[in-house]
């Protein structure tokens, strides 16, 4: 079921998210996370994003051919170059920056499934995970830009705050 994606300013954005406990209806919020994902052109999704300030998130690249479900994940290691790339994101629309982050990332987390995983990933896939990752601790990309390029934003992340933006998707 496609959900309204939770836009800046909306405090759940800020909470750190809580670990899902097994059994819980899992399958039902990945699901929804897709729908909401693909309805809105994103590239990764995660629970607080709809409203759910739990440990998940969902992630479909298409270039690269891969996607993935990421159930209680833990970023156990970042190293690698540290890159820049602009990035963007549904809860913040029509901004984008560069955002400076480690290319490589070792990862534990479960699949919908339940199936543990340990697992490195870099490039693309590490940055995506990463960007996904901060949104489970109340982190937003905004908040790892310069100062100096925040700065130009202010107008724009006020009218994102007041509800003042079309989205093209449903959004709260």
């Amino acid at each position: 079921m496609i959900k309204p994606v939770v836009l800046y300013g909306n405090k759940i954005l800020r909470q750190r998210a809580e670990p899902i406990q097994q059994g819980s209806n899992v399958k039902s919020i990945v699901k929804n996370l897709w729908d909401t994902m693909y309805n809105a052109d994103g590239a990764g999704l995660a629970g607080p994003q709809i409203g759910k300030s739990l440990r998940i998130f969902v992630i479909d690249l298409p270039d690269q051919e891969w996607k993935g479900v990421f159930i209680n994940p833990t970023i156990e290691e970042k190293c690698g170059d540290m890159l820049t790339f602009t990035e963007g994101c549904l809860s913040l629309p029509s901004i984008e920056a560069p955002i400076i982050r480690e290319n490589e990332i070792e990862i534990t987390y479960f699949d919908e499934n339940w199936r543990f995983h340990a697992e490195k990933y870099k490039g693309l896939k590490s940055r995506v995970i990463q960007h996904e990752y901060d949104h489970l601790d109340g982190m937003l990309w905004v908040d790892r830009i310069d100062p100096a390029i925040r700065m130009k934003f202010v107008g724009r992340l006020k009218a994102i705050q007041d509800r003042e933006v079309e989205t093209g998707y449903p959004s709260i």
